[in-house]
C-alpha cells in the first residue's frame, strides 16, 4: 500500500538534507519532486498542484527551530497537509433511525456485495448492533446468492425475494422485516453494472427516495485510480452520496484514489478494504494513513486489530498454561488463527514504525503458516497436547504426513521449544506480566 509513493517522497525530502534553512529555491526543488511523486501515484493533477502550492506557502512562512532540520519541518507540513487532503479526521457512520438504513452503491467488480457483508460483520462484532442484510440486486440473481452465502458465513440474517423484479419493493419489505423482528440496522445491497448507465442511476435513486437512508455509501476499487474518482464524482452528482468505501487498498495500488477523492468529490472516505477476509474492513483514519505514507507506521491501527481478536478469558487460560510450561500445539494453532484474522503479514509489518523501509524488497508469503499448520494437522490429538512426547519416529510420520522434510520439522519444533521457554520466563518477570496485560 503506497509503497512507491512512500519511496518517492523519501527521496524528495533528501534534497533538503544538510540544508541550513528553508529557502524558496530548495523548497521549490523539493516540491517539484513531490508533485512528480503524487502524479506517478495517479493523484489528480489539480489536486497535486494545489497540494504542493499549499505546502510551499506554509513552508516559506515557517521559522525553523534550531532543534529541527528543514527536512523534518517539511515532512511535518507534508504530513499535516496529506491528512487534511484525505479528510482530516475519521468520519463515523450515521446510525440514527429505527432501523438505521445504509444504502450500498457501486459498479460490478468493485466489491459492493462483499463490502455489504463485511460492514454487517463490523456492525455486529465491533459495534454490537443487530444488522439485517437486504438483497436488492434483482438484476443479477447470482448477487443474491453471493450475499446469502456471506450472510451465512458471518451469521447475520438476510432478507431476500428470489423471484422479485422490483428492488424498491424488496427494500421496503426488508425494512418492515427489520422493524418487526427488532433489527436495528438494514444494509441495502443494490444492483451494479459494468459501467455507469441511466437505468442503474434511476433504479438506485428510486430505492434511495423510497427508503431514505441515513448513509449512502459508494464502493469503489482503489486499483482503478482516477477512474474510481470519476465514478465517485458521477454517483455523487446523481445520488448525493455520504461517503466512500475504498476496496483493494491492500493490493498493488498507487493510492491516487485515496488522495484525490476527498478533494474532487468533497465526500469522505469512511472505510477501506484491507484484505480478502471478512474481518478486513477498517474505519479510514486520514492522519494514520498520512503516517504510513511517510513511513511512520501505524501502531494505533495495529493495536486495534489485535484488540479485535483479543479474548480475555482465553488470554487468562493461556497465561496459566504458559506458567506451567503447558503451552501446546493446539494453543499455537489458535495464536496463528488470530494473527491471520488481523490481516496479511506484510500489511501488519508495515504498521510498525520503520519496518516498512527495513523490510523493503522482502516478499512476505501469506501462506507462510501453511507448513506449521500442515504439521499440526498431521499430529495425533495426544501429540498436540503433549509436545514433549514427539520422538524421532513420530517426527518422521509427521514429516511424511505434512509434506515437510524431517529437517524442516526439526527446525520448527526447535523454535517451538525455544518459544515455550521464553514465554515461561516472561510470565515470571514484571516486564512479562506487564506485556501480558497490555492488550487489555
Amino acid at each position: 500500500m503506497f509503497e512507491n509513493l512512500s519511496e518517492r517522497l523519501e527521496r524528495s525530502f533528501k534534497i533538503l538534507k544538510g540544508q541550513g534553512k528553508i529557502t524558496e529555491i530548495n523548497v521549490a526543488e523539493t516540491l517539484k519532486d513531490v508533485r512528480k511523486a503524487l502524479l506517478e501515484a495517479d493523484v489528480n493533477y489539480k489536486v497535486a498542484k494545489t497540494f504542493t502550492d499549499t505546502v510551499k506557502q506554509k513552508a516559506l512562512g515557517q521559522n525553523v527551530l534550531t532543534a529541527v532540520s528543514p527536512g523534518q519541518m517539511l515532512v511535518k507540513i507534508v504530513h499535516d497537509e496529506l491528512s487534511e487532503l484525505m479528510g482530516g479526521k475519521a468520519k463515523e457512520l450515521n446510525l440514527e433511525g429505527r432501523p438505521a438504513i445504509i444504502l450500498m452503491a457501486g459498479l460490478n467488480g468493485a466489491g459492493k456485495t462483499t463490502m455489504s457483508g463485511k460492514l454487517a460483520l463490523m456492525l455486529k462484532t465491533r459495534m454490537k448492533r443487530k444488522p439485517l442484510l437486504a438483497a436488492c440486486d434483482t438484476f443479477r440473481p447470482a448477487a443474491m446468492e453471493q450475499l446469502r452465502v456471506l450472510a451465512e458465513q458471518i451469521d447475520v440474517p438476510i432478507y431476500m425475494e428470489l423471484d422479485a423484479k422490483d428492488p424498491v419493493a424488496v427494500a421496503k419489505n426488508a425494512i418492515a422485516e427489520a422493524k418487526a423482528k427488532g433489527y436495528d440496522t438494514v444494509i441495502v445491497d443494490t444492483a451494479g453494472r459494468q459501467s455507469i448507465d441511466e437505468e442503474l442511476m434511476i433504479q438506485i435513486k428510486d430505492i434511495k427516495d423510497a427508503v431514505e437512508p441515513g448513509e449512502t455509501l459508494l464502493v469503489v476499487d482503489a486499483m482503478t485510480g482516477q477512474d474510481a474518482v470519476n465514478t465517485a464524482k458521477t454517483f455523487n452528482e446523481r445520488l448525493e452520496i455520504d461517503g466512500v468505501i475504498l476496496t483493494k487498498l491492500d493490493g498493488d495500488t498507487r493510492g491516487g484514489a485515496a488522495l484525490s477523492i476527498r478533494t474532487v468529490v468533497d465526500k469522505p472516505i469512511k472505510f477501506i478494504g484491507t484484505g480478502e477476509k471478512m474481518e478486513a474492513l477498517d474505519l479510514f483514519h486520514p492522519e494514520r494513513m498520512a503516517d504510513r505514507i511517510l513511513g511512520m507506521g501505524d501502531v494505533v491501527s495495529l493495536v486495534e486489530r489485535a484488540q479485535q481478536q483479543y479474548d480475555e478469558k482465553e488470554a487468562k487460560r493461556l497465561e496459566a498454561k504458559i506458567k506451567k510450561n503447558k503451552f501446546d500445539w493446539n494453543d499455537f494453532q489458535g495464536q496463528i488463527n488470530q494473527i491471520k484474522k488481523m490481516g496479511n503479514v506484510k500489511d501488519l509489518i508495515g504498521m510498525i514504525p520503520g519496518m516498512g523501509k527495513a523490510m523493503k524488497g522482502i516478499d512476505f508469503d501469506d501462506n507462510a503458516f501453511k507448513a506449521v499448520e500442515a504439521m499440526i494437522s498431521s499430529m495425533t490429538p495426544y501429540e498436540r497436547e503433549h509436545p514433549e512426547c514427539i520422538n524421532y519416529s513420530r517426527k518422521n510420520r509427521i514429516a511424511k504426513g505434512s509434506g515437510n522434510s524431517i529437517d524442516e520439522v526439526n527446525r520448527i519444533m526447535k523454535q517451538f521449544d525455544q518459544m515455550r521457554k521464553m514465554m515461561k520466563m516472561m510470565t515470571g518477570s514484571k516486564a512479562g506480566k506487564l506485556m501480558m496485560r497490555m492488550p487489555k
